[in-house]
């Protein structure tokens, strides 16, 4: 069976302009959050603290880092983005623009949207890919963050 995702280079290079997913809904609860406080020694009361979160916040419980939404990109974008048929690897390149718009509150859900910005050839084989990535929040009309993520595919 083709994977779906997989486009001859030239579609791929076509691309530029094209939205793609949602991906499916992902639930952030307490655990992940929890363990992301572990991975990264941030244990701020608003993230692992709901009693006291929910007294002494606007936001009335705990709210995922916004480090732990950002790294969910890993996650969630491959999962609708396209890539060039026959890549040997992709890097992760660093972000262009990043913006938290609104926090992830514990047990809402989140998915991804992105957007092809462009693609240039940096060398032959390798193409940069900079890609617009939106994180939603189910019933919610803020995204959680936009970023501007930059990929280099080596085929």
């Amino acid at each position: 069976m083709t994977d779906p995702l997989r486009l001859p280079k030239e579609d791929y290079l076509k691309s530029v302009g094209t939205e793609y997913g949602p991906t499916d809904w992902m639930l952030i609860d307490q655990a992940r959050i929890n363990k992301f406080a572990e991975a990264t020694d941030d244990f701020q009361f608003i993230h692992v603290d709901p009693e006291r979160a929910a007294k002494e916040t606007p936001f009335g419980a705990t709210i995922a880092h916004g480090f732990l939404t950002l790294s969910l990109l890993a996650y969630l974008v491959p999962q609708i983005q396209p890539k060039i048929d026959g890549i040997k690897m992709g890097i992760n390149y660093g972000l262009d623009k990043l913006r938290f718009l609104q926090p992830v509150k514990v047990n809402s859900e989140i998915r991804a949207k992105i957007k092809i910005l462009s693609i240039e050839e940096k060398r032959p084989g390798q193409y940069l890919t900079k890609t617009e990535v939106t994180i939603e929040i189910k019933g919610e009309d803020k995204p959680a963050l936009i970023a501007e993520w930059l990929g280099m595919s080596m085929t």
